[in-house]
């Protein structure tokens, strides 16, 4: 028996079935052409960060739970003294997800977090940005099972943006479709 992890069944899922078919639909001459996941980026922007650094500090532990990798914090670019924000503050906190830990996300976010929203009826068709990527956004972090309910001092919203290596829109709505992303009919 190997150490190896065993592939992500996203991963699995887009090797062996939608890669052949978003070839055959697209009609790409070349494997490479089909497009794929880039990369997943978690964004928990923290206002009240300002005010009190334990509020940062809080949710870079509940993103680290829901991506099971470190979050970097983000600072302040600039000052605005009407926000009494100085440059250099702590703002923030976002994750980049690459390879297997992007597809293990994926995964949890269609299968499981999404379908616990409160009046889910699907993701908005027009959040595509043109280049083929995807962003949106969720209002309370409790709809990934590792947050325990119990143990959040305050909701927060995140923002996910789904990196593809589409030319278009459609061939990234084609490729997350695939992956049964739950698009508003």
């Amino acid at each position: 028996m190997s150490d190896a992890p065993a592939m992500p069944r996203l991963k699995q899922l887009y090797q062996q079935q939608i890669r052949d078919d978003l070839r055959e639909h697209f009609k790409y001459e070349n494997e490479f052409e089909v497009p794929k996941l880039d990369k997943i980026v978690i964004n928990m922007g923290i206002g009240e960060g300002v005010a009190d650094r334990k509020k940062v500090e809080a949710a870079a532990s509940e993103l680290t739970k829901i991506a099971g990798q470190k979050p970097v914090v983000t600072k302040a670019k600039r000052s605005i003294a009407t926000f009494k924000l100085r440059e250099g503050m702590a703002v923030g906190c976002k994750v980049t997800l690459r390879r297997n830990q992007m597809y293990e996300f994926l995964d949890r976010l269609i299968t499981i977090a999404l379908p616990r929203v409160r009046d889910f009826r699907g993701v908005p068709e027009r959040s595509f940005d043109g280049r083929g990527n995807y962003a949106m956004g969720l209002k309370e972090q409790i709809v990934f099972p590792e947050i325990n309910y119990d143990e959040v001092d305050e909701i927060r919203g995140m923002d996910i943006v789904i990196c593809t290596t589409a030319k278009s829109d459609e061939e990234a709505k084609a490729l997350l479709e695939r992956f049964n992303m739950p698009f508003q009919s």
